[in-house]
Parts: C-alpha cells; structure tokens; sequence
C-alpha cells in the first residue's frame, strides 16, 4: 500500500523536530506548504499519493498555485517547503528521484528589511506609560529587543537564569536550539531589573524562570509581542510596517552601519550563514561608499 498524504506529513514533521531540531513553528510552515500540494491534488480530483507524485504533476502544481496571486515570496517558500518534503522521502527510500528537484523558484529580487530609525526608537520608548503596570515591562522589552538583536521567539523564552549582568551578557536559545552568548548593554539591563520589582508585584507567577510575563504570571505569547509593538507605533505615530523583528533589523543595520564587523554581527544574530547577515550591507549603500573614499589607499 501506498504512503498516504497523513502519514506521510506525520513522518516528515518527526523527522524535522528529531533530526533537525526545527522549531514548532517551523515545522507548521513546512507541513502548510506540503498540505497545499495535497490540496491541489484533492481539488482537481487527482488520485495521487506522494511517491506517485512526478516532475510533470509538479509543473501543473505550480502552474495551479501561481494562479492564486500569492507573491514570489511566498511560491518560493512554498516550493522550498515542497522540495524538503521529497528531499525526504528520498532519504527514507520512498522514492527514487526528487520530482520537484528542477522545479525553478520564483526570482523574489533582494527585499531590504524595514529599519528604524535611533529616534523612532526613542519615541516608541517615549510612548510608554509607565504609571501603568505593564509599562516598565513594555519598556524593557523594547529594549532587550533593540539592544540584543533577539529574535521574538527568542525573547518570550529567555529566563532570568539566562542574564549574566555581572558579565553584560545574556544566553540566547535560538533556532535549532542553539545557544549563543550575546552581550546586553547597561541601558537593557537597568530597565529590566526596574521591571523585576513590578515583576515581584504579581500576584502569582507560574512561569517563575521566565523574564517575561502577563498579569496573570504566565509567560508572554509572541502574539502579544505584536500586539505591544503595533500599539506603541500607532502611538508614535510611525507609519511603517514593523514588527519585533523589525528591532532585530535595526539592531544589525545600525552596528553595521556604525563599523562593526560582520562576523561579529553575526555571531550575535546567531546566522548560521554570513550570507544572511550581509544583506544588512546592502542597506546604506552611501555609506559604504563613503567607508571605501576614506580608508581605501587609492579611493
């Protein structure tokens, strides 16, 4: 009998939290993306099992999904999902040959992240009302945001056990559960020891290691990460399409833009790939120029 669609998916998402240490939220990507190949078959009627699945087939997938004005983004990322799917199969000796493996994606062009400026920055921080009991937390959030590069699932998991403020620096766990050590500034550590003390005023904590929590003591959802940075931007009145990890984006731009050196950025983004970390070089072309006119011998 053949691999079924539902096996199929369970076997691969176990394989990506086993093998590749993948976070949850990783893997529900990549199972969507698997999932709208089936939807695609199931759709147009087609009885087609995932080892049955051919270079052909996948032609007319794309030509299917292509027509549902999804952004080249989003159909490469899709096809990146799809390509991993049989990528495994190959390795489990369900199939003979990758059928999505020629399958070309979508060229999306070089998408810069949006940046915020220092003085954004400091009206968000400004915005905050800290007569309010949330306020020191909102305001160390933000801080620990911009001033250590996390990302936002980063954050609603860092522990009290992980900040070393007696060395300025904090363990991250990141991606793949990887551990990195990434230095925090004085100005991130004030704010969040301001906030232990309204920390200490909740009536129960559950989450007692967490830095993070609502007023119920419980740890923060990234949902509500987005929720608080939406807010403070509506109120100061920035127009741009942020995020928390818009933070993270303004963390590398302005250490790179200020001379530091990429491996270092890096190592503190936790980028497996400098590949990753050098599209912050792209951001202030003028400023690169200028770094050439005056340091290079024959600039």
């Amino acid at each position: 009998m053949s691999l079924s669609w539902k096996q199929a998916i369970k076997d691969f998402e176990t394989y990506l939290r086993l093998e590749k240490s993948l976070s949850e939220n990783s893997i529900k990507a990549y199972s969507d993306d698997v999932q709208k190949l089936e939807t695609y078959f199931s759709e147009r009627g087609i009885s087609r099992m995932p080892p049955e699945v051919s270079y052909s087939d996948m032609k007319e997938f794309l030509s299917w999904y292509g027509s549902g004005n999804q952004n080249a983004r989003t159909q490469a990322r899709t096809i990146s999902g799809i390509r991993s799917f049989f990528r495994f199969l190959l390795i489990e000796e369900e199939i003979s040959e990758n059928p999505a493996s020629l399958i070309e994606s979508p060229k999306t062009g070089l998408k810069l992240p949006e940046v915020l400026s220092v003085a954004e920055i400091d009206r968000m921080i400004a915005a905050i009302d800290l007569s309010r009991p949330e306020g020191h937390r909102n305001k160390a959030i933000i801080e620990t945001l911009y001033g250590c590069g996390l990302r936002v699932s980063e954050l609603v998991g860092l522990r009290l056990t992980d900040i070393h403020d007696g060395e300025g620096f904090v363990a991250v766990t990141g991606k793949g559960n990887k551990q990195r050590l990434v230095p925090i500034g004085r100005k991130a550590l004030k704010e969040i020891e301001l906030y232990k003390e309204e920390r200490k005023k909740l009536v129960k904590i559950h989450d007692q290691n967490i830095v993070f929590l609502n007023r119920r003591g419980r740890k923060l959802t990234r949902a509500m990460i987005f929720t608080i940075i939406k807010d403070l931007a509506a109120r100061s009145d920035i127009r741009k399409k942020i995020s928390p990890h818009t933070f993270r984006h303004s963390f590398a731009t302005h250490l790179i833009e200020g001379g530091a050196d990429l491996r270092a950025v890096q190592e503190m983004l936790g980028h497996e790939s400098i590949l990753t970390t050098e599209i912050y070089t792209h951001i202030d072309r003028s400023y690169l120029r200028d770094t050439l006119l005056m340091f290079h011998p024959r600039a």
